[in-house]
């Protein structure tokens, strides 16, 4: 049987690592993203996800020189995304260090080049990132453009489509959960894992490794966290170290009792 993987989500904002909220970005947890990469490469994470959520196609380049300094000095699986919007930049992406590549406007403004890159990498390589927001009556609109642009397609039924273009694995995050600190959107997230042939990793709104064992429960191949993570020594250890107790199979390198 597989491990269960435990991944830190680093979300990027203009060079800083910034904590996420609804998807708004106001408070600065670091204010060098190298640090914070050998911070969890030292706690056994098992791979890190690099997330560019500036505004400004600009950054493009700045977020390159980052995530080649970074994979320098991590020697863990990193997959990144933001402004991929072009074989050239992904292909760039990929040479300055990323493993894989996190994919979301372009499922929706270009899915040809979302096959295109799987084709050329292989489908290991492409990341569907899906972003989920439920509107009054409850139904998971997907929405892209760093959660800005709502889609007439439910989470369900846009993980098919990723999965058809190519990706190889989908990075579930609800923007309602998002930094609520009330778990992942299980309602959402138990469909995808239970009717797709990939991975799938839960993200959005963790606050105890409680919340993470309920990702694993109802399926998830990894699960996610990006702010709870920063605030606490040990973070990802400890959250493996619980689910290890739970009977989940994960690497113990590390390992806290």
């Amino acid at each position: 049987m597989l491990k269960k993987r435990v991944i830190a989500v680093i979300i990027v904002c203009d060079g800083q690592v910034v904590q996420s909220v609804n998807f708004k970005h106001t408070n600065i947890v670091h204010y060098d993203v190298i640090h914070a990469v050998k911070v969890f490469a030292d706690w056994s994470v098992d791979e890190i996800i690099l997330l560019n959520v500036s505004r400004d196609i600009q950054s493009r380049m700045g977020f390159i020189d980052v995530l080649s300094e970074v994979s320098h000095q991590c020697f863990i699986p990193l997959t990144v995304g933001g402004w991929i919007t072009d074989s050239e930049y992904a292909h760039r992406l990929l040479r300055a260090g990323a493993d894989k590549l996190a994919v979301n406007t372009v499922l929706h403004s270009n899915p040809e080049l979302v096959t295109s890159l799987s084709q050329r990498y292989g489908k290991q390589c492409i990341v569907a990132s899906i972003d989920v927001k439920r509107d009054e009556v409850g139904t998971p609109w997907v929405h892209v453009d760093r959660g800005r642009l709502k889609l007439k397609f439910q989470a369900l039924e846009w993980a098919k489509r990723a999965e058809q273009l190519g990706a190889g694995e989908i990075l579930f995050n609800s923007i309602d959960h998002d930094g609520a600190r009330r778990g992942y959107d299980i309602k959402t997230l138990e469909p995808l894992c239970q009717s797709l042939q990939i991975p799938v990793i839960g993200f959005g709104g963790v606050l105890t490794w409680a919340h993470m064992y309920k990702g694993i429960e109802v399926g998830c191949d990894a699960v996610a966290a990006a702010n709870q993570f920063h605030y606490q020594e040990q973070s990802t250890r400890r959250a493996k170290s619980f689910l290890a107790d739970k009977g989940v199979l994960v690497r113990k390198e590390g390992r806290i009792l």
